[in-house]
């Protein structure tokens, strides 16, 4: 009976489930949490994005005489790829980045340190939420291209792991 009684304290309303998810594509939100009454519902999905590197800039207006500028090399795609260096570990979200655990400790990583794969390289919070970012291969840290407490961007390189 104590099962019945916990069960009829929290009722579950499918429509506010539904609201919600319904809300989340609405929105393009991954995940939505909402507190009433002492009750907490979350409604998260899933989301699969591949990365991709940044569109290159448009290229800037030729003048229209035959000087030196017309002869210059026009951006192409060589120009996107030096953004996001070989091996590196791209951010998953949008979040502040923090190299480690708290304010008083060392760096997760630094650069020279040997990772395994699925060691944690960062933090990255986002929406008051901690998330560790797990090197995805075993290697050496060459670069951190990012520092503690700063925003992040999806996508955006973090560090180079070789």
């Amino acid at each position: 009976m104590a099962d019945d009684e916990s069960r009829d304290d929290f009722n579950f309303d499918e429509e506010v489930v539904r609201r919600l998810s319904h809300l989340l594509k609405e929105t393009d939100l991954s995940e939505i949490e909402v507190e009433t009454g002492g009750h907490r519902i979350r409604v998260a999905r899933q989301i699969n994005v591949q990365a991709s590197a940044p569109a290159a800039p448009a290229p800037a207006p030729q003048p229209q005489g035959g000087g030196e500028a017309a002869s210059a090399p026009k951006p192409g795609p060589e120009a996107t790829a030096e953004q996001v260096p070989p091996g590196a570990v791209t951010s998953p979200m949008v979040g502040t980045v923090y190299t480690a655990p708290d304010p008083n400790s060392a760096a997760f990583v630094q650069v020279g340190d040997k990772v395994s794969e699925g060691q944690t390289l960062l933090i990255i919070e986002a929406m008051k939420v901690m998330n560790p970012l797990p090197a995805p291969r075993a290697g050496t840290v060459s670069q951190i291209l990012i520092s503690d407490g700063q925003p992040v961007e999806f996508g955006e390189p973090l560090l180079v792991v070789e």
